[in-house]
């Protein structure tokens, strides 16, 4: 089966096409500097000749109100308009546990807009909300931080490691589209706070944690369950400390 990964070089990009390809799948790992682009147009229709299945997992390089609204719209148009002419059978894409609950943030009402252009394109789909991966606790820390104290809110996280992402994301690959969302988390749910005050001490870091219910996540205030999902989601396996003793600092 061919199958097209748009991001596909990128963290759980390169996971993805590696799983893919052990199993013996045509896999083209799709992006800007593999002369695909979904902004442009540049490459699309040629990557995507005679895909079976395209994998969405392209990030806005600008985090900004408009600019993250524009990439994740004008790419998704893109990307349909080319997935209907290609006869594409399955889109997935991956997006964010709590998209629908943050749209105080632009990210988030980035990634609502790009889901909204999947449902309405015709296409067989399946989207995959995910839970924070492990591998972005650093820059969670770090866009909290204010005059060398970390303040965070106290809402829930059950972050993910991006190996599992991985796994699952293979795994939809080969599946039969849903027509709808599935979700996926890592195995602990604790506090945001208390976890990135574990990592930072874990690392060796000295930064004091906050825990401030006023604390904005990228622009959004928290509610407890903003970040969770109790919609039976599919568990990871690795867990904080396995996950930190194979990528320390991280």
């Amino acid at each position: 089966m061919k199958i097209v990964i748009i991001g596909g070089t990128g963290l759980i990009g390169t996971k993805t096409v590696a799983r893919l390809r052990a199993k013996g799948h045509e896999v083209i790992a799709a992006s800007p500097n593999t002369g695909v682009n979904t902004i442009t147009g540049e490459g699309l229709a040629e990557a995507l000749a005679r895909a079976q299945v395209v994998i969405d997992l392209a990030n806005s390089p600008s985090f900004e109100d408009k600019a993250v609204l524009e990439f994740f719209e004008t790419s998704g148009r893109n990307l349909m308009a080319a997935e209907k002419a290609a006869g594409v059978g399955h889109h997935i894409a991956l997006s964010v546990v709590g998209t629908e609950r943050l749209q105080e943030a632009g990210y988030f009402r980035g990634k609502l807009a790009q889901e909204r252009l999947i449902k309405a394109a015709g296409i067989p789909y399946t989207i995959v909300h995910s839970t924070q991966f492990m591998e972005f606790l650093a820059g969670i820390a770090l866009s909290g931080t204010i005059e060398g104290k970390v303040h965070l809110s106290p809402a829930f996280v059950q972050p993910i490691a991006s190996d599992d992402v991985a796994d699952a994301m293979a795994d939809v690959a080969l599946a039969a589209p849903v027509n709808g969302t599935i979700e996926i988390a890592g195995p602990e749910r604790s506090r945001l706070s208390d976890l990135v005050a574990r990592y930072l001490k874990a690392s060796g870091d000295p930064r004091e944690v906050v825990a401030d219910p006023e604390a904005r996540y990228f622009g959004a205030r928290l509610q407890e369950g903003s970040l969770v999902s109790d919609n039976n989601p599919r568990l990871g396996r690795i867990g904080f400390e396995a996950w930190f003793a194979a990528n320390p600092k991280k």
